[in-house]
């Protein structure tokens, strides 16, 4: 659950600031509120995810790139501006960690644990539309084989 909090806090901290530079929280919560974003960590972790402006998540999470993909659904103020920073609160966790953002371009950024740069994930925008269109049967359609019977 924190992997997953880790990385969605991330996105929430995206902007349309120039390339390799920190951003605000606030920049951040303006540029991807209501945006998919597919994400890929240090570790392996990787997925995609929704930020909303109440500051749920919906998206998914597949710990260490393998095993299954697994649904996440984050209630609404668990993603929160804070001096500056996009933190996270959970139930549970004795700690509320916060992430610095920096933009890499107009599409991507990296969120990094605030004081721990080594711990990042890279976020990619995506367009669910294309994402929608890749799919070789939409909604799980397939063709059917009829054959003629006499």
């Amino acid at each position: 659950m924190l992997r997953l909090v880790v990385v969605l806090a991330a996105v929430l901290s995206a902007s349309s600031a120039f390339a390799a530079e920190l951003m605000s929280g606030e920049e951040a919560r303006h540029f991807v509120s209501g945006k998919l974003f597919s994400y890929h960590c240090f570790e392996g972790t990787k997925g995609a995810g929704r930020i909303f402006a109440d500051g749920s998540v919906v998206g998914t999470i597949q710990v260490a790139g393998n095993g299954h993909v697994r649904r996440a659904f984050l209630p609404a103020g668990t993603l929160t501006v804070k001096n500056g920073s996009v933190c996270a609160s959970l139930r549970g966790l004795p700690i509320e960690p916060c992430f610095t953002l920096t933009r890499l371009d107009n599409n991507s950024f990296r969120g990094a644990i605030s004081g721990l740069g080594f711990a990042y994930c890279d976020f990619v925008r995506s367009n669910p539309r294309t994402t929608i269109a890749k799919r070789e049967h939409p909604l799980g359609l397939r063709p059917s084989l009829v054959t003629e019977q006499e």
